[in-house]
């Protein structure tokens, strides 16, 4: 279908207007996103060296803490969906959210372990209304079958990697070199920056369904506040929640738990209680896609096919995310980081996984295109297996490196450039890949939820991941810190171990590949 076709669909649609075969609010996104990102990455990048260096955290305390916060920064996107979805409208959610991450990073200027974790709450609750929101905007560009939609959620995701390109570059090595506090605020006129884009291109996806504020967000709330304003107030007081979970852990993980257990529930509920309307004759067409008829349960069972991906999701990224805790601290004590006579500092080495993404992610995009067309696309549980033998991969790099130690106990430089090189492509195997599904898979009356709930299972795994940074080296059983060779031992002792059990989930996942099949209806 020509461009030109497409330009006359949409028009008569109500869609926006495409460019160059993509909606045209897609790059204003493309950019928001890449600034926010900015921000958080720059944030993430420095935060665990911070923690050991000059706040004095132990690594183990360090790791908890940064997965703590992670795993919130993840799980926040429930309530900023859920909000926008019945009270704020997408636009609304995003400036908020904005607005508030970029006052947590310039919190943080204040130095102190409290200034610390009064920025984090901000920026979790700030994140929680921009994550999962700008992805929904995105989703909801495209109508319904529009084959485009998976290279526009990845073109999306390059925004994401260029961003944390530029953190964990510029604000890495600012951050490292001239003192913690200028990484932090860069980071902050970062996400400024994307306020800015964001506000300044509203008009370009301004007729997407669901960027205005909601009738019911208008209605009374409390008093004089509508309920707009009343969240809005509501949202500032849970920054001292976070502030208190992010330093209990064990309360952290049986909150979360609890919350993963009772968003499945509500998804399968809202997938039950669409799969009724679809049957008396309401909206959807799914039903014809499916290959099913409109009796048959397709909604719930899609609810469920998302559960399980999740799970899987959980498990990859409880991996993935060691870059920002045992990644950092194994370049910063056993990775040879010397060019020429200059020495990358050890946060700088987290710059080649959105250095790789950049490079391959237009050619990932062009290529689940290809392949559609040809018919040899490999079906979403298939590309969620191939990317756990991936990051498999990635982590055995470390102890096929071995035989290359300096005297130092350290292994070269192009160890973790390949581990990072693996995680990439595994990564570009599951992330847009994941984004994407998820606005396919949820009915449109809780798709802020759905998208949502998909970032709670990152929050899980960000949770999990602090806690697998633990067992990892420089330090014993005892807590006391190990020597270089003694904590390289262990390093790549815990990583084998991650490598064989990412295989064994990935085939696993291979396997089942026809039954997850049946439960998608036809969603590819």
């Amino acid at each position: 279908m020509s461009q030109e076709v497409i330009l006359e669909e949409n028009k008569d649609d109500g869609m926006p207007e495409q460019t160059s075969g993509h909606p045209k609010g897609l790059m204003t996104l493309f950019f928001s996103e890449m600034w926010e990102r900015f921000c958080y990455y720059g944030m993430r990048t420095l935060l665990t060296l911070y923690l050991v260096k000059s706040l004095m955290q132990g690594d183990a305390e360090a790791s908890l803490i940064y997965g703590g916060y992670t795993a919130l920064v993840y799980a926040a996107p429930i309530l900023g969906g859920r909000m926008a979805d019945k009270y704020l409208g997408y636009r609304y959610a995003v400036l908020f959210g904005a607005i508030m991450m970029a006052i947590g990073e310039f919190i943080i200027l204040g130095g102190t372990e409290q200034f610390l974790l009064i920025g984090m709450g901000a920026l979790i609750v700030g994140n929680g209304y921009f994550k999962a929101n700008i992805s929904t905007i995105v989703g909801k560009l495209y109508k319904d079958g529009d084959p485009r939609r998976d290279s526009g959620f990845t073109i999306f995701y390059i925004g994401i990697n260029i961003g944390a390109f530029l953190a964990t570059t510029v604000v890495a090595y600012v951050g490292e070199t001239y003192g913690f506090k200028y990484g932090f605020g860069l980071a902050g006129l970062g996400m400024l920056a994307g306020f800015l884009i964001f506000w300044a291109g509203r008009k370009n996806f301004e007729r997407a369904p669901g960027v205005n504020i909601h009738p019911a967000g208008l209605e009374k709330a409390f008093g004089p506040l509508n309920w707009v304003q009343a969240v809005t107030i509501g949202s500032l007081l849970l920054i001292p929640l976070c502030y208190v979970l992010i330093t209990l852990s064990t309360v952290l993980g049986v909150l979360l738990l609890g919350l993963f257990v009772f968003i499945c529930i509500q998804l399968v509920m809202a997938g039950v209680k669409a799969d009724k309307e679809m049957a008396a004759g309401g909206e959807g067409n799914s039903f014809v896609k499916g290959g099913g008829d409109k009796n048959s349960p397709i909604w719930k069972d899609r609810m469920i096919a998302l559960i399980i991906l999740m799970l899987v999701n959980i498990v990859f990224w409880a991996c993935f995310e060691q870059a920002g805790t045992s990644l950092t601290l194994f370049a910063d004590k056993n990775v040879d980081r010397m060019i020429g006579g200059w020495e990358m500092p050890a946060s700088m080495t987290q710059f080649f996984n959105p250095l790789f993404i950049v490079i391959f992610g237009s050619i990932f995009s062009m290529m689940w295109v290809k392949l559609s067309k040809i018919g040899k696309n490999p079906s979403i549980p298939v590309k969620f297996g191939l990317a756990f033998f991936q990051i498999a991969a990635g982590f055995l790099v470390t102890k096929a490196m071995l035989p290359f130690v300096n005297e130092a106990f350290q292994v070269p430089l192009i160890t973790v450039v390949l581990l990072y090189l693996l995680h990439t492509t595994g990564e570009l195997f599951i992330s847009p890949i994941g984004l994407s599904m998820v606005t396919k898979m949820a009915p449109k009356n809780i798709a802020g939820t759905a998208m949502g709930a998909w970032f709670l299972s990152f929050a899980m795994a960000n949770y999990l991941g602090g806690i697998i940074a633990t067992f990892t080296g420089g330090h014993g059983a005892d807590g006391a810190a190990l020597d270089a060779a003694a904590g390289l031992a262990k390093y790549t002792e815990v990583f084998a171990i991650l490598a064989y059990v990412l295989l064994g989930i990935g085939a696993l996942v291979i396997i089942l590949n026809k039954p997850l099949k049946k439960l998608m209806h036809g969603v590819e």
